[in-house]
């Protein structure tokens, strides 16, 4: 099953994809696509409903973010090997946490907007994961049971926050608009098997990153297992987990970064598809 949230930001309603891809509106079913509609007996009711017997919504609306009230956006960093590689770093011993600022979430296909005077914003295309029921201390073998689906993530990052001004990740990571999810949350029924996704992500028509979940350091269940350790992880999180090679940073023979009027567009196998076109610094274009 497909669910998503589309409209003008602000004033999103709840739907599904229906089996020919269009969207059905859920909003005279539950009030929004909250953590709490994420539970496996509220997934189950939406499951049970016929797709024909909902509204019809005509047109190309707006995706926004697919899950409603998230209150955390976790990240694991260098969760390939050879992106670890091309960013000069060792292979981690346990999983890279850091945070994405949960007000940087946005709609997959809205503008992303490059930081004032940056001259390093980077792309990621990222496996994200979101919690279905709250996860604390949770073993390994048990950990995917705590997972209500899956999203593409763009994890956009300023590389000169992240890595020179000082040992937090975080500072380059949440920039307003750097958190694009969706555009559709997928349930784990339908995707199956994590670690068997591929992904891609291009910027100007040009592909830059092709790989597979089947090589991450850390598998989903590992994450979330680890996670749960140190927080609570609650219906509606999001972990983003980690990107395969092929960033701006790792480019050869040097780095590239992207500029306004760049169009990245990015997409996981069973997941959908991504497009954003990055815009310069405004205080009108952050809202």
């Amino acid at each position: 099953m497909k669910l998503c949230r589309y409209g003008a930001k602000g004033a999103e309603k709840p739907a599904l994809v229906d089996a020919d891809g269009a969207l059905r509106d859920l909003s005279g079913v539950i009030a929004d696509l909250t953590g709490a509609e994420l539970a496996p007996d509220a997934l189950a009711r939406l499951a049970a409903l016929d797709p024909a017997t909902l509204p019809l919504v005509e047109g190309t609306p707006r995706y926004g973010v697919p899950v409603a009230g998230s209150q955390k956006f976790v990240a694991i960093g260098l969760n390939y090997a050879d992106h670890a590689a091309e960013s000069n770093l060792p292979i981690p011993a346990e999983p890279v946490v850091f945070n994405k600022w949960v007000n940087c979430l946005q709609g997959a296909n809205d503008p992303v907007v490059i930081p004032r005077d940056s001259k390093k914003t980077d792309w990621e295309v990222e496996l994200g994961v979101v919690i279905g029921t709250r996860a604390s201390y949770v073993d390994e073998a048990d950990a995917l049971d705590h997972v209500a689906g899956y999203l593409v993530v763009n994890d956009v990052s300023e590389r000169h926050w992240q890595q020179e001004r000082g040992p937090t990740w975080d500072k380059g990571k949440g920039f307003p608009t750097f958190g694009p999810v969706g555009p559709w949350l997928v349930t784990a029924d339908e995707v199956g098997d994590p670690q068997q996704l591929g992904l891609w992500l291009s910027v100007n028509g040009k592909r830059v990153q092709d790989g597979s979940t089947s090589t991450m350091i850390f598998t989903v269940a590992q994450i979330v297992a680890y996670c749960s350790q140190f927080m609570t992880l609650e219906p509606g999180d999001i972990i983003t987990t980690g990107t395969p090679p092929g960033v701006g940073l790792g480019q050869k023979p040097e780095p590239w970064y992207l500029k306004a009027g760049d169009v990245v567009e990015l997409g996981i196998e069973k997941l959908g598809q991504q497009r954003q076109e990055f815009v310069a610094w405004s205080r009108e274009a952050i809202g």
